[in-house]
């Protein structure tokens, strides 16, 4: 992203934030471990979204590429223009003046040497005459310098063309290649769906996520106990009911909700917003977890110090890894349908010391 690095922008040296990104793999190590004992199904929807992820993450990279590239072709078109422009308009005036010195004949100076005129007047127009002498070698060489510019200009549109086009082949066949793993996903979902209510219900199953989750909290937390807490002049205790919003839409399911045949209580909002919606972090911070977490999906934790921490799930892609510092505003990721959301979504948390806490008590108005 386009923040700075974490050790530039507090007092973290680069030992620390390696130390937490090994810590950081650890982590991810262990996950894996301890969801080894997911069904094949389960393994083929984390690694069919993950890679949903990277697609949509460099289909957005190239998006940005070709709009660069479609405005510096405009540019070099527009100069190409004016200096077509002006190398006609140098070509006319040097027509011109070569006209008049033809007319003068091949020896200007010396017929006004001949003619019987003042002293003065002599002088002045011989000076004249060395002016326009060497005003035509300038506009000469003024139209050569043109007629290069104008060759490169050209050069240079023909180049971004051609970059263009091969970015563009490339954006095609990344949204191919996402389209394709989305059917893929879809499949995997259905039958992943009636595996689980053959094996076991849906609240054990959303139990064993929600532990998964816990455990991976206390993990981070142990992590990042050592780096020293975002130093920033507005603490995030200092946000309640300031925080932006993750994501522009609609909470279908608040913090406190019963689910899972009222087993359950939900721990954050879940929020149906557009396909591929912007999540932004809701406060400055540090990333301390990005990866794919069963039931949750994609999912990015963010530190905030002081014990506070947001989580965003369910997301489509991620544009964030452990040790990057995040502003206010930053998109961090895309909205999805991961973790087993029928639609796009953003899941939501706040946690103080590990503890979740209400995240509409933080949030200001939508």
């Amino acid at each position: 992203m386009g923040a700075a690095p974490l050790a530039a922008q507090q007092d973290v040296t680069p030992a620390q934030v390696e130390a937490l990104k090994e810590r950081i793999a650890d982590i991810d190590r262990w996950l894996a471990d301890a969801e080894e004992d997911r069904s094949t199904l389960e393994q083929q929807l984390a690694a069919t979204e993950r890679r949903i992820s990277t697609l949509t993450r460099e289909r957005r990279t190239l998006r940005q590429q070709a709009r660069e590239q479609q405005e510096r072709l405009a540019e070099l078109r527009a100069q190409e223009s004016e200096l077509a422009n002006t190398l006609e308009q140098q070509r006319e005036n040097l027509k011109l003046q070569i006209r008049a010195a033809w007319m003068e004949g091949d020896a200007p100076a010396l017929k006004v040497l001949l003619n019987e005129i003042e002293p003065g007047e002599v002088a002045r127009t011989l000076t004249y005459y060395e002016y326009l002498s060497k005003n035509t070698v300038s506009r000469l060489e003024a139209f050569q310098r043109s007629l290069q510019e104008l060759k490169a200009a050209r050069a240079a549109v023909q180049a971004t063309r051609t970059e263009l086009a091969k970015t563009e082949a490339d954006l095609e066949q990344r949204q191919q290649q996402l389209t394709q793993s989305k059917q893929d996903r879809t499949r995997t979902l259905a039958a992943l769906n009636d595996d689980i209510q053959n094996r076991r219900s849906e609240r054990q199953s959303l139990e064993a996520d929600r532990q998964r989750l816990e455990q991976l909290l206390k993990e981070v937390q142990q992590a990042i106990a050592s780096i020293p807490a975002p130093n920033e002049s507005s603490p995030f205790k200092s946000r309640r009911d300031k925080l932006p919003w993750p994501a522009k839409g609609r909470v279908v399911s608040n913090y406190g909700a019963m689910y899972a045949d009222g087993k359950l209580r939900r721990n954050g909002i879940l929020m149906n917003t557009a396909e591929e919606a912007e999540i932004k972090a809701v406060h400055y911070g540090r990333v301390v977890f990005a990866n794919w977490l069963r039931g949750f999906g994609l999912i990015t934790i963010i530190d905030h110090g002081d014990g506070y921490m947001t989580l965003y799930g369910h997301s489509s892609s991620l544009f964030t890894t452990p040790g990057d510092w995040v502003r206010p505003g930053e998109t961090i990721a895309l909205a999805g349908r991961t973790g087993g959301t029928e639609d796009p979504a953003v899941y939501f948390e706040v946690r103080s010391n590990g503890k979740p806490v209400n995240p509409r008590s933080w949030l200001g108005k939508p």
